[in-house]
């Protein structure tokens, strides 16, 4: 307490506020290529999933769009034959108030994907069923690890621009 009977106020941290405005599949394509070539003995698959993700500022203000990509290739131990191949780009827009400049990046790439991806989840689930084959239920994605996986990458490839020069 102050001397003169008051608190000093100490400065409170912004209030962040965000919700999801829309959620949809920006693009997608599935391709069933065990049903186009028929099927061989016994299936045994193999998956291969990358993911990337973007974001970027939309016009209007504390508005932005964050796109989680997806590409499954899934094929054959045995002999490779590829049985399909999903692409997904899945985005969502978000309001975002109160996360500082420094903040907005690191939120944008962890956190709004990680809101965005239980509804991507069910989308290559219900997509890889209806295409004709036991539904792919994606694990959990680490989006914190994946976030520092490519400032690291980012980083040695800069450092790789230096030692060039």
């Amino acid at each position: 307490m102050a001397e003169n009977g008051t608190e000093a106020a100490a400065p409170q941290p912004q209030q962040v506020n965000s919700r999801i405005l829309a959620q949809y599949i920006r693009d997608m394509s599935f391709e069933n290529i065990l049903a186009q070539k028929g099927a061989t003995g016994d299936v045994k698959p193999e998956m291969s999933i990358q993911v990337n993700l973007d974001a970027k500022k939309r016009a209007v203000e504390n508005q932005y769009e964050v796109i989680i990509k997806v590409n499954i290739n899934s094929k054959s131990k045995d002999d490779g034959q590829q049985f399909f191949l999903l692409e997904i780009e899945y985005a969502g827009v978000f309001h975002i108030e109160g996360v500082s400049e420094d903040q907005m990046h690191p939120y944008l790439l962890i956190e709004c994907p990680r809101l965005l991806f239980p509804f991507l989840r069910r989308v290559v689930s219900d997509v890889t069923r209806d295409g004709g084959f036991p539904p792919l239920n994606l694990e959990t994605i680490d989006f914190m690890a994946l976030y520092r996986a490519e400032l690291t990458r980012r980083m040695e490839a800069q450092e790789g621009k230096k030692a060039d020069a």
